[in-house]
């Protein structure tokens, strides 16, 4: 009996030492996210957020990462740097483990460097201006969506294809979209291909009236016409419209990844014609039977009733390739798994098997596209 009393106190100590540790193993891994929720690029940013969410089931139903759950932390950047800011650090105390950020490239380009000394691994989901992988703001960067210089290139490649010589640009005045535009003359200046930039509109990203700089536009009778907004929730679409209203000449060309669905859902009939530009449709193949990207759009429709675009896409993949890198490596550091994803090659995502350059851009395939009866067409593929 004095045996069985003393086997049975000892099994309760073993509970109590082990108690404390097995609970600590079952405290979710905080994963903060930053994008706009509110604003002109709000709805956006919302969506991102809940392709976020999704994901974060995903893994969670799988098994978490090292065996526990995900806790999403978000927060509203409003597409302002200083406000980017005081959200990092608010995110950086709650003590996660990892941030996902940046719809607007300036708010990230402001947060890189708070990130980075507060030792957390920083992945940009969407902002594509290239000084985010310079080094400068945080040397161990990831970014998920194409950059401007990747972007320049497809643009640049469709009005050389089209013969167009009179090229005119409306431009958002900040690091996105000036880099974007730099990125498409600096490739054409590299194709040797002969053109007049007849026309150049500068406007800030909350502008939502363009009809004086498209009148400016329309009198330097463009063949094309290349529109950088990045405020998809406002911008673009009234861009679009206004376009439309002033029987614009030629053809209106948008930049890379900034025609989604929503934009052409608040744009209306107006978006019929539009040409732009992407990396990922969950309707087309490859994607279309990838069984990671099916099992992403059928979550994402089950929980918040929306099919999912590129941006979301972005940012779900973007949680998944860090939860593969933490779940292979077993360590929550930043350096380690910085190391893993910049170069690295990841099988099973959303975006299918996937590869990142070694200063941490993942390598995308762009495919062009038209708007159609309010709805993307993708245009078969050119040499």
């Amino acid at each position: 009996m004095k045996v069985l009393k003393t086997l049975a106190a000892a099994a309760l100590g073993a509970l109590a030492i082990a108690g404390p540790a097995y609970a600590q193993a079952q405290q979710p891994i905080k994963v903060g996210v930053i994008f706009p929720l509110s604003g002109g690029a709000g709805p956006q940013g919302q969506h991102v957020t809940q392709a976020i969410q999704a994901m974060a089931s995903i893994i969670n139903d799988a098994g978490g990462v090292m065996g526990r759950p995900i806790q999403i932390i978000s927060r509203d950047d409003e597409s302002t740097p200083a406000v980017g800011v005081s959200r990092a650090n608010e995110l950086i105390s709650e003590g996660v483990s990892v941030i996902i950020e940046g719809w607007n490239s300036p708010v990230t380009l402001a947060m890189q460097p708070v990130i980075n000394r507060a030792g957390i691994l920083d992945i940009t989901a969407i902002s594509k201006a290239d000084p985010i992988l310079s080094g400068e703001g945080n040397p161990l960067a990831v970014r998920l969506n194409s950059s401007n210089s990747q972007d320049g290139a497809v643009i640049a490649k469709y009005i050389g294809d089209s013969g167009a010589k009179r090229v005119a640009f409306l431009t958002e005045n900040d690091a996105y979209g000036n880099g974007a535009q730099e990125a498409i003359e600096a490739e054409l200046k590299k194709m040797n291909y002969q053109y007049e930039k007849v026309a150049e509109e500068k406007f800030p990203f909350n502008q939502a009236d363009f009809r004086v700089a498209l009148t400016n536009v329309r009198a330097a009778n463009p063949d094309v016409t290349v529109a950088i907004n990045a405020n998809e929730g406002l911008g673009m679409p009234a861009l679009i419209r206004q376009a439309k209203q002033s029987r614009l000449p030629g053809k209106l060309v948008t930049a890379v990844g900034t025609v989604a669905p929503s934009v052409i859902q608040v744009a209306g009939e107006a978006a019929n014609g539009v040409l732009g530009a992407d990396i990922y449709f969950p309707d087309v193949e490859p994607f279309a039977s990838n069984p990671e990207n099916q099992k992403f759009v059928k979550k994402t429709q089950e929980m918040f009733n929306y099919t999912p675009d590129k941006y979301m896409a972005l940012g779900a993949t973007a949680l998944q390739v860090w939860a593969k890198a933490v779940n292979e490596l077993k360590t929550l550091d930043k350096e380690p798994i910085a190391k893993r994803i910049r170069g690295g090659n990841f099988t099973g995502t959303v975006m299918g098997d996937i590869k990142f350059a070694p200063n941490g851009q993942l390598e995308s395939n762009h495919k062009l596209f038209t708007v159609e009866d309010q709805k993307i067409v993708v245009r078969p593929a050119s040499n």
